[in-house]
């Protein structure tokens, strides 16, 4: 089972995240950031993982420590779940619609963190959500997980739209990636390890 648990406590955020990679698509999460939760809500369901997150923090400061650290602890959990990451597809990419939108995300697995980022968002926020985060999430989820994630957009204007492409898209790539690969012997690397 690709389970995990991960908390992680500073003077900044106190987050916990219960996490299976081989779930159904159910999401418990409060962070406190209503557009935020409904990005994750939205990346469980899409990578058909369990997620129950809570996070706790200094919001009255800025949104920053906790989207930058709710990143962080989500990939350690991604990474954590996979173990040694045998038997898995290692490989995973989808392009995501959203009305006006169009965002192509591309996940590999094999150990390596690395994030390539290309989304123009014309919007500073959506709501209350400081539209800047989306590169700390995404920085921090791929050097969590140690993964290789790159997220390009394809079309569109509209940065609601994008935004939600860019997690939909990244949630279908990591739902491939993370797959049970029935012939896969061992490791999915000609190294022998990851």
């Amino acid at each position: 089972m690709r389970k995990a648990q991960v908390k992680r406590k500073t003077r900044e955020t106190d987050i916990v995240v219960e996490l299976n990679l081989y779930g159904s698509g159910q999401a418990k999460v409060k962070t406190g950031i209503a557009f935020f939760d409904h990005m994750l809500t939205s990346l469980a369901r899409h990578a058909l993982l369990d997620l129950t997150l809570r996070a706790k923090g200094d919001l009255e400061v800025d949104q920053h420590h906790t989207v930058e650290d709710v990143g962080l602890v989500l990939g350690q959990a991604v990474k954590q779940a996979l173990g040694d990451r045998k038997g898995i597809a290692r490989f995973g990419s989808a392009a995501a619609p959203m009305d006006d939108a169009l965002v192509l995300a591309a996940v590999d697995l094999g150990g390596r963190p690395y994030l390539a980022y290309e989304l123009i968002l014309k919007g500073r926020r959506v709501r209350a959500f400081d539209t800047e985060l989306m590169v700390e999430f995404f920085r921090a989820l791929a050097q969590g997980a140690a993964m290789n994630l790159h997220i390009r957009q394809l079309a569109g204007r509209n940065t609601h739209h994008l935004i939600e492409a860019a997690f939909k898209a990244t949630a279908c790539a990591l739902r491939q990636a993370v797959a049970k690969e029935p012939r896969a012997r061992g490791v999915p690397s000609t190294k022998g390890v990851i």
